[in-house]
């Protein structure tokens, strides 16, 4: 059984408060700053702890253009926040919230073209240095894809061990490799594991849209889990896939005239909101493995405050494993309907 509580959380954007700011997002020339970010930061964390959520990702835009490369009165302001991220770092560790990064899909690790591995690297480098300057734990860390596969996945695996070697020793500390729905399956990054020793991510959508290699999810589950040294929480992700049927506006190419079309789903989309069936079948085929989970759902923090209701009213033995118990019922439900109307369900058919 599991003793330990388990953490749900969400990337970047809080949608139940329009008024709170994920990163400083001025352009270039109202001299935007990390300062900036980390002041709407701080709100942030006092919002999470109010709603109890003990896990968020950071935007990776909270310094802004610290590395761009013609924009070089931008590169001190990591340094000139010391003071700043360090007291951040000390209230994010005081309200037990875990942090983390996700930087974008432009860094690419396995390109062929050493300029961009260096971009990449200067990119990495930079916010390894902030969560250091947090003075956060090893369970803060990095999250990046392997990158392209170049017409050559094998290749492409053994060149982004190979540039693992190259990186410097902070963000090999912080540095965390997730599988995706394209390109690089549980199995690749597995490789890149066994040849680099770089911790992994689950990701649970991921895992069902690239499988070729028809590894069974429990034992990956374990197998990635696994990569995480003794006395650190792995984190995984998890979402749903997009289901809703869609109607489009289009020209017609032959006649020019408008017509509505029918678009289906595209099953690598996330959905808005987690299927909580769906979540708490996972979380059981996963019983006895320790974890925090990052929703990825679109709707982000909303879709963590509809499920946590969710899974109390569907599966209450999965939400005792998030520290959620019966008794939070009614306050579950009321900071889910401040922000979420629920659509009226038609009577009989």
């Amino acid at each position: 059984m599991n003793t330990r509580i388990s953490r749900l959380g969400f990337p970047v954007k809080v949608m139940a408060r329009q008024d709170l700011k994920s990163n400083d997002a001025r352009k270039s020339g109202s001299n935007p700053h990390l300062k900036v970010s980390l002041e709407y930061l701080d709100a942030i964390l006092d919002h999470l702890d109010r709603h109890d959520v003990r896990m968020y990702r950071m935007s990776s835009d909270i310094a802004p253009y610290a590395t761009h490369p013609d924009m070089p009165q931008f590169h001190g302001m990591v340094a000139e926040s010391r003071a700043e991220l360090a007291a951040f770092g000390a209230k994010a560790k005081r309200l037990d919230i875990r942090l983390s990064f996700h930087p974008s899909q432009f860094i690419v690790l396995n390109s062929p073209d050493p300029e961009l591995i260096r971009k990449s690297t200067s990119d990495l480098v930079s916010q390894a240095e902030m969560l250091d300057l947090m003075e956060l734990g090893p369970e803060a860390v990095l999250v990046i894809h392997v990158g392209g596969t170049y017409g050559d996945v094998p290749a492409s695996r053994a060149r982004w061990a190979e540039t693992w070697k190259t990186l410097p020793e902070p963000v090999r500390r912080r540095l965390v490799l997730e599988h995706d729905d394209l390109r690089f399956s549980a199995a690749d990054v597995l490789w890149i594991h066994e040849h680099t020793g770089v911790r992994l991510i689950f990701d649970y959508q991921h895992f069902w849209c690239l499988n070729p290699e028809k590894l069974e999810l429990r034992d990956t589950l374990s197998r990635i889990l696994g990569t995480w040294p003794d006395g650190q929480q792995p984190k995984l992700h998890f979402s749903s896939p997009r289901t809703e049927l869609r109607e489009q506006v289009r020209v017609d190419r032959k006649t020019k005239k408008k017509k509505t079309v029918f678009v289906a789903p595209v099953f690598t989309g996330h959905a808005d909101f987690c299927n909580p069936f769906e979540f708490a079948t996972f979380m059981r085929e996963a019983e006895g493995l320790d974890f925090d989970v990052m929703l990825e759902a679109k709707s982000k923090d909303l879709a963590l405050l509809r499920l946590r209701p969710d899974l109390l009213r569907y599966a209450p033995d999965v939400a005792a494993r998030f520290g959620i118990e019966p008794k939070d019922a009614v306050e579950l439900e009321a900071e889910e309907d401040d922000v979420i109307e629920e659509e009226a369900v038609a009577g009989g058919a």
